[in-house]
Formats: structure tokens, C-alpha cells, sequence
């Protein structure tokens, strides 16, 4: 049996600590932790609420369905995306972050598919990775409005992608088989694509 509380306060810790970071200032952002899985209940902030104080008695229950089952509010527009992800990769923990770099850096190169980021030690921050001698590669899809055809297309992409995808102009989802990987997870990728920004920063300079 779950501790319930236990994992209401992780997961509104995990968010105020986000918000402190500047990944979900206002209202941005959606967060979901698998709370059980038969019959699925997820665990989640409710929509339209702000993430600075978000307590554990504010958060909601939803079922697979994406239903409200316990709390107050409803769920997030975006509750498609994270039960698609969960489905595909059996993760039992979602984050989505709206930080200034993930979303510029996702819109700047949204039509090329991807972003490689290589070479760097921080990548063995990610579950599976042992060596900074390595690259990966974030999808990333364009934004679309019909959450469904979001979902879609991000399930056809999570398998084969490095625990985060992207959406243009949008931010950073990322997983993880716990709450505590999910936040590394997050954590790592942020870190990531600020390199990646300062690095353009610098290579403008230089030109």
C-alpha cells in the first residue's frame, strides 16, 4: 500500500524546488507521480495553480482516464501527455518544466527534429549513461494545441528517447522510474540545455 502522504509532500517539495529554480514560474508547468497502477492513479497538481506555494493537501487524484478522483480543481489540459508517457516507458514519474532556455531553445530548433547535446560530463547524470564520451539527442515536436495528437506523436518518440523530450516553444518533459529520478532526470537536462544555450551566446560573440 502507497503512502499517500508521503508522496504528496515529495511531489509538491519537488515543484516548489522547481519554481525556486525558475522552471515553472505562475501557473506553468505539470507534474504527475504514480501513486498506483492497477487500476491507474496518478497523482498531480491541478490546473491553473501556482507552483510557488503549492501545498500536499492542493494536489489531486486522477485515474487513466484522466479524471479527477479526489481533490479539488481540475486536471491539466496536458494530463494526455503524461499518461502517454507513463504507458510507453512504464515510468512512475512525469515532470514538465517551462524554463526560458528548454522553451527558446526547443522553438530555435524545432525544425530540425532534435537537439544533440555530446561531450559533456554532466550527461552521466542520466540513468544508463557512464561516460561524458557519449551524445543524445532530445526530440522535439511541434506544439499542437489537440492534446491528443501531441500524445501521439510524443509516443511514438519516448521509447528511443534520453528519459526528456521537448515541445517547440513549449519546454521540457522528463521521466524517470521514481519521483527522485525523474527530478535528477529534470535536473540534468536543464543543466544541459543551458550549456547549450551559452555556447551559442558565446559562439555569436565570437563571430
Amino acid at each position: 500500500m502507497f503512502d499517500s502522504q508521503q508522496q504528496r509532500e515529495a511531489l509538491s517539495e519537488t515543484i516548489r524546488y522547481f519554481h525556486q529554480r525558475g522552471w515553472c514560474d505562475g501557473t506553468g508547468g505539470n507534474f504527475s507521480l504514480v501513486l498506483q497502477t492497477t487500476p491507474l492513479i496518478l497523482l498531480m497538481a491541478p490546473s491553473g495553480i501556482e507552483k510557488k506555494d503549492i501545498s500536499a493537501e492542493e494536489l489531486i487524484e486522477v485515474d487513466g482516464a484522466g479524471c479527477v478522483i479526489k481533490g479539488e480543481g481540475s486536471a491539466s489540459a496536458e494530463t494526455d501527455m503524461h499518461l502517454k508517457i507513463i504507458e510507453q516507458t512504464s515510468a512512475n514519474a512525469v515532470l514538465h518544466t517551462h524554463s526560458i532556455t528548454a522553451t527558446w531553445l526547443s522553438n530555435y530548433y524545432k525544425n530540425t527534429g532534435g537537439l544533440t547535446i555530446e561531450g559533456w560530463e554532466m550527461l552521466k547524470g542520466l540513468q544508463g549513461i557512464n561516460s561524458h564520451s557519449t551524445s543524445i539527442t532530445l526530440p522535439i515536436l511541434f506544439n499542437n494545441q489537440n492534446l491528443a495528437k501531441l500524445s501521439q506523436a510524443a509516443g511514438r518518440l519516448v521509447n528511443d528517447a534520453p528519459y526528456g523530450i521537448l515541445v517547440a516553444g513549449h519546454g521540457l518533459y522528463a521521466w524517470g522510474e521514481s519521483l527522485k529520478e525523474a527530478r535528477r532526470h529534470v535536473e540534468i537536462l536543464e543543466f544541459l540545455l543551458e550549456l547549450c544555450w551559452r555556447e551559442q551566446l558565446i559562439a555569436k560573440h565570437k563571430s
